[in-house]
């Protein structure tokens, strides 16, 4: 399969179910609201080294006290390591940020879902920070704690949804050189920041060091895709080793993409995609995959360009 003269591999990405939840974070204006979205979603990128993935989602449609509003998404690989997560993020990044409030964001993509919904009581453990003066209020069936600060006061909702969503949605861009390879994965990055309900955890939404999992050192997990650097390619044909860059290709950026439903990682890959083929010096688009082995989501690359 050809798309604006570049070669979609007839391959799968292949991803997996990770717990998700939607954290909204308000505050007196954007700057503010930036400032503590991006201090909660920092050092995030890879649960392969920071135990969760994050990123800013987007504004918030409608903010719950009307002001302006950061939406940001978090997954981690258990309930419980997120519960721990966010306790951390919410409690030192955005209580500690000028007049920030933070809020649940619900998931009503998953509203039909109902059994794969559960609550984490991240407000109701902040709240003890208050040293006893502390207050909570109750609007409709929410509850929400007053934290007095020096500033003022946080306002913190009690719970917040947690849901299954989905880590590790991919595609590599294939090029003929390093300038190409980062002006298709810019191209791919810009037009995927229209669709809500997925983020790109890694830094500017880009790979550039995407990984195996397995290493000749039994301390780690994971290592460099030896068969995707182009330095190694040499190597590995002298060592009677197989290689997945073709001739010509001298340089690959992968996109990784999280998200709260199928549908939102499949429309994030499809935008990518067509937006970095139309990128000069690129040659061939593919996914990563371990064989199936590795997550039950497989994103088949020609089905989502249909």
């Amino acid at each position: 399969m050809y798309l604006n003269g570049v070669e979609i591999e007839d391959t799968f990405a292949e991803a997996f179910t990770m717990r998700c939840a939607r954290v909204t974070v308000t505050a007196v204006n954007e700057t503010w609201a930036r400032h503590a979205a991006l201090a909660a979603t920092g050092f995030a990128i890879s649960v392969i080294g920071c135990g969760i993935e994050a990123g800013i989602e987007g504004e918030t449609p409608n903010s719950p006290d009307s002001r302006f509003g950061l939406d940001c998404l978090f997954f981690a690989m258990s309930k419980e390591e997120l519960e721990k997560q966010l306790i951390k993020r919410i409690g030192q990044a955005i209580m500690t940020s000028a007049t920030s409030a933070c809020y649940d964001g619900e998931l009503p993509e998953l509203a039909g879902q109902m059994e794969n919904l559960s609550k984490l009581g991240i407000g109701g453990k902040l709240r003890y920070f208050g040293d006893g003066y502390q207050a909570s209020k109750l609007i409709g069936n929410r509850r929400y704690w007053r934290i007095p600060v020096m500033e003022g006061e946080f306002l913190v909702q009690e719970e917040f949804t947690v849901g299954k969503g989905i880590g590790g949605g991919n595609f590599l861009i294939l090029a003929e050189d390093a300038e190409a390879a980062l002006a298709a994965a810019e191209a791919a990055v810009q037009s995927m920041q229209s669709v809500r309900g997925i983020i790109l955890p890694f830094p500017g939404g880009v790979v550039r060091s995407g990984s195996q999992v397995r290493s000749k050192y039994k301390f780690l997990i994971a290592s460099t895709n030896t068969k995707y650097c182009p330095t190694l390619r040499g190597r590995l044909l002298a060592d009677g080793q197989n290689t997945f860059l073709p001739e010509g290709v001298n340089s690959v950026m992968e996109i990784v993409i999280d998200g709260i439903t199928a549908e939102a990682v499949s429309e994030g890959m499809r935008l990518g995609i067509r937006a970095a083929s139309e990128i000069p010096g690129v040659r061939r688009i593919t996914a990563g995959n371990y064989g199936g082995h590795l997550g039950k989501h497989h994103f088949h690359l020609k089905d989502v360009l249909a």
